[in-house]
C-alpha cells in the first residue's frame, strides 16, 4: 500500500550469524506511540542455540593473550566511533531520549567502555608471597569464569550493554546477552558491526525477548555460570530464585531513591542548575537520578522559588529537536506509572509546584500520541509518602526542608535503596561527615554524575549486589585461583 512504513525487522545474533525467530514482539516509538519495529519474541530454544556457540567460542577466545583481547576490543570502539551518528539516531527514535543526549553521552560512552577496558585488562596484577622457612612460593591467578549471561535495562540501552560486554569479554569469556525488548535496535545494530572488528563468532551472541521467556531461559541454563543484571528490584529477586540452584556468581545493580543534601552554605548559582540536571535528565529515567531534596530551612524558600523557575525552563520535546532537554518516556504503561505518583501526592495534600497537572506539553500534532511529561516538582510532601520511599524513574523530584545535619542524614538514609546521592555545602569537614555516614554507594559533593571509572560502582541495601569497574568487574568475571610450589 502507498505511504505504508515498513517495519524495522531485527534477527538474534548467534554464532556471528543474524537468526530469524518464529515469532515477533511490537516494540514503540516513544515519541509518537506508533509501532515501528519488531523484536524476536525468543525462549530456551535460542539460549540452548546461543550456548552451544558460546561453549565452541570459548577455548579459543580465553586463550588469547590481554593484550591480542584488547586489540580486538580497541577494533570494536573504533567501528562504533564511527558509526556514532547512525547509533545516535536510533537510540534516540528507540528509547525516547534527546538526539543531543544519544550524541553526547549514550554513544560515546559506548565507544569508552570499549577503549578503557582494552586498556585496564593489561594492567591488572596477581598477589604472590613467599615461605621462605618452607621453601614455598604461592601465588594467584585468574580465569574465565566462561559463558557470561548479561541483562541490560532500556534507560541506557547501547551504555550500559557494552559496560557488561566490553568486561566480559576482555577476562576472556564469551558472552550470551539480553537487551530490554523496548529498546532493542542498537544492540542490533552493534552486533552488524562485530565482524569487521574481528571478534571471532560466537565470542558475543545477542538474544532479544522478553525476561520472563529469554530472560529466565538464560538465568536458569546449568552452562552460564555468572550473570550480570541491571534493572529492577523484584527481577533481581527472580534473578537470585533461578540462580540458587547452580550457585552461580551474579551482579546486581539495581535502583535508587536518591537524596540530595542542600545546606545553608551552598552555592546556589551551580546547586540549582546541577540538580534541576541529576533530577530530569533523561526524563529521570536513570537510576541515579534525584527524587528526593533535602533544603536546609535557612534557604529552603529561596532554593524553591528558583528551582521551579529553572524546571519550568527545561524543555520538553520531540527528540531530535537540539533545544530539547527531555524527550519522550519509554512506554505508555511507564508514563502512566509515573502520572500515578504524582496524583498519589495530590491525594495525600502535596503540593504540585510545576508539571504534570499544573503547565501544559506544547508538542507538533504527530507527536500528541507520544508519551512525553513535563518535569514535575512536589513539596509539603511526607517523608512516608511513595512518592519519598519508592523509585519512580520518572522527571518528578520531591523538595523539604530540614533543620539539622543529624536529622538530615536520617532522613536520607530512611529508605530501602542506597545507591547514589549528592552533597552541596562549602564546608570541607561537614561534607566528609555526611558524606561517610550516607548509606549510599556513590556520593557526589558539589557536583553530579562525573564519573571515575577505575572506581567501584554500585549500591548497598536493596540498590543492588556488586560493584563494576576496572577491577570490579575483572574480579566479578573472572575465577581466582592460589597456587602453591615448592622449591
Amino acid at each position: 500500500m502507498a505511504g505504508k512504513r515498513e517495519l524495522l525487522m531485527l534477527e538474534n545474533f548467534i554464532g556471528g550469524k543474524f537468526l530469524p525467530c518464529n515469532s515477533y514482539i511490537d516494540s514503540y516509538d516513544p515519541s509518537t506511540g506508533e509501532v515501528y519495529c519488531k523484536v524476536p519474541n525468543s525462549g530456551k530454544e535460542e539460549i540452548e542455540v546461543a550456548v552451544q556457540a558460546a561453549r565452541e567460542a570459548f577455548p579459543a577466545w580465553s586463550s588469547r593473550s590481554p593484550q591480542e583481547r584488547s586489540l580486538i576490543l580497541n577494533r570494536v570502539a573504533d567501528v562504533l566511533e564511527q558509526s556514532l551518528e547512525e547509533l545516535a539516531q536510533a537510540e534516540s527514535k528507540d528509547q525516547g531520549k534527546t538526539l543531543t543526549l544519544a550524541r553526547t553521552m549514550d554513544i560515546p560512552r559506548s565507544v569508552l567502555n570499549f577503549r578503557f577496558f582494552a586498556s585496564s585488562i593489561q594492567h591488572h596484577v596477581s598477589d604472590c608471597t613467599e615461605m621462605s622457612h618452607l621453601g614455598c612460593m604461592h601465588y594467584t591467578v585468574r580465569t574465565p569464569v566462561g559463558i557470561a549471561g548479561l541483562i541490560s535495562p532500556w534507560n541506557l540501552p547501547l551504555y550500559l550493554l557494552t559496560w557488561k560486554i566490553a568486561p566480559a569479554i576482555a577476562a576472556g569469556n564469551t558472552v550470551i546477552a539480553k537487551p530490554s525488548e523496548l529498546t532493542s535496535v542498537t544492540a542490533w545494530m552493534f552486533c552488524k558491526l562485530l565482524d569487521k572488528a574481528g571478534v571471532p563468532p560466537g565470542v558475543i551472541n545477542v538474544v532479544f525477548g522478553t525476561g520472563p521467556r529469554v530472560g529466565e531461559a538464560l538465568v536458569s541454563h546449568p552452562e552460564v555460570p555468572v550473570i550480570s543484571f541491571t534493572g529492577s528490584q523484584p527481577t533481581a529477586e527472580r534473578i537470585t530464585q533461578l540462580s540458587a540452584p547452580h550457585c552461580k556468581k551474579l551482579s546486581l545493580e539495581l535502583g535508587g531513591k536518591n537524596p540530595a543534601i542542600i545546606f545553608e552554605d551552598a552555592n546556589l548559582e551551580e546547586c540549582i542548575p546541577a540538580t534541576v540536571r541529576s533530577s530530569f535528565a533523561n526524563q529521570g529515567e536513570i537510576c541515579l537520578c534525584t527524587s528526593r531534596i533535602f533544603v536546609q530551612r535557612s534557604i529552603y524558600n529561596e532554593f524553591l522559588k528558583r528551582f521551579v523557575e529553572a524546571t519550568r525552563k527545561w524543555k520538553v520535546g520531540i527528540p531530535s529537536d537540539p533545544s530539547a532537554n527531555m524527550g519522550a518516556l519509554i512506554s505508555k504503561a511507564h508514563l502512566e506509572k509515573v502520572r500515578s505518583y504524582v496524583t498519589k501526592a495530590h491525594a495525600e495534600g502535596a503540593k504540585i509546584l510545576c508539571g504534570e497537572g499544573v503547565d501544559q506539553l506544547s508538542l507538533p500534532l504527530r507527536n500528541q500520541a507520544g508519551y512525553f511529561m513535563l518535569p514535575t516538582v512536589i513539596t509539603d510532601i511526607k517523608d512516608e509518602s511513595c512518592c519519598m520511599t519508592e523509585e519512580i524513574f520518572g522527571p518528578v523530584t520531591c523538595v523539604v526542608p530540614f533543620d539539622s545535619e543529624e536529622e538530615v542524614i536520617a532522613r536520607a538514609n530512611g529508605v530501602k535503596y542506597g545507591l547514589g546521592a549528592t552533597v552541596w555545602s562549602k564546608d570541607v569537614g561537614r561534607i566528609h561527615r555526611v558524606a561517610k555516614r550516607l548509606q549510599s554507594g556513590l556520593v557526589w559533593t558539589n557536583c553530579w554524575l562525573i564519573r571515575e571509572l577505575n572506581l567501584p560502582f554500585g549500591g548497598m541495601k536493596s540498590s543492588g549486589i556488586g560493584r563494576e569497574g576496572a577491577k570490579d568487574s575483572y574480579d566479578f568475571f573472572t575465577e581466582i585461583k592460589t597456587i602453591t610450589i615448592k622449591y
